[in-house]
């Protein structure tokens, strides 16, 4: 017969007996752990009425990703408790100090710019829906039916599944439905996915960090021109003027004759360079290449 081991104190007895299935037992009626051998391990814990079962057969799945159909676009400013969350996830990008990114955010207005996020359907009933992209749009200055995308980015753990696109299209949705014909970007690297949404190689535009009621759009178009080089509109004078006096002593000698014109070749065309798939003119304000793209919607 084989050897039996029991160890025993005033709270719990422990029985170890080869010769029949591994059982361990503790009491008083606290607790009871008992491994099963016809099934997977099971581990109940009986307190009371309570009982807790944890059967590695039947553990919890992770959360899959989010539906596409089931995304939503809203404004950040109509969902000031996902503030903190929607900061998270562009500072992820972006680094940058947490209160000045809420501050920014917290500029969003439906008056523009104006702060979208996409959001999946809450994955409990008592959690929060979960952000999972973002994109600003601003107000194109001269160009009253362009919008300026800006900020675009999906969360790191979901890029490559289609959520990118999905938040363009949602941008052109929300953008035509406002009576806006057209979107503006800028990107670094990001060319062949513009393009394969429809986004063509455009012209640089500037868009407006503010839009205030206050000031007429005739105001806000005339910081970028040029001075105007009219006359000025002093009506003539009525007093009579007097000829001027001639200088005293001797004339000064005639000025000598201009040079003759030089051969050159014809100027170079007005506007920047053209821009290609492959490199560009422009740079953003580190100096590093950066290329214009737009879409009509």
């Amino acid at each position: 017969m084989q050897p039996e081991l029991t160890l025993r104190s005033n709270l719990a007895t422990l029985t170890l007996d080869p010769a029949h299935q591994p059982e361990l037992t503790l009491s008083p009626r606290l607790a009871e752990l008992t491994p099963g051998s016809a099934c997977h391990p099971e581990m109940t814990l009986s307190p009371g009425s309570t009982e807790l079962t944890l059967d590695p057969a039947h553990q919890p799945e992770d959360i899959p990703a989010p539906n596409l159909a089931e995304l939503t676009l809203e404004p950040v400013h109509c969902r000031p408790e996902l503030l903190d969350a929607c900061a998270d996830l562009i500072n992820e990008q972006w680094p940058r100090s947490r209160a000045s990114r809420l501050h920014s955010l917290g500029q969003s207005s439906d008056a523009f710019p104006l702060c979208l996020m996409l959001l999946s359907p809450r994955p409990t009933p008592d959690a929060a829906p979960i952000v999972v992209g973002h994109a600003r749009l601003s107000r194109v200055l001269d160009r009253p039916q362009s919008l300026l995308v800006e900020t675009v980015v999906v969360a790191r753990a979901l890029r490559g599944r289609g959520f990118g696109r999905r938040l363009m299209e949602g941008l052109e949705v929300f953008a035509q439905a406002r009576g806006f014909r057209r979107l503006h970007l800028t990107t670094h690297d990001q060319l062949q996915f513009y393009a394969h949404l429809g986004y063509q190689l455009g012209e640089p535009v500037q868009g407006l960090v503010f839009t205030s009621r206050q000031l007429p759009a005739t105001l806000l178009r005339a910081f970028p021109r040029a001075p105007s080089l009219r006359p000025s509109c002093k009506g003539p004078s009525l007093t009579p003027q007097t000829a001027p006096r001639a200088p005293k002593g001797p004339s000064l000698p005639p000025p000598p004759p201009l040079p003759e014109p030089l051969t050159t070749s014809p100027p170079p065309p007005a506007g920047p360079p053209p821009q290609s798939l492959l490199e560009t003119q422009y740079q953003d304000l580190r100096g590093c290449p950066i290329f214009w793209m737009e879409k009509d919607i």
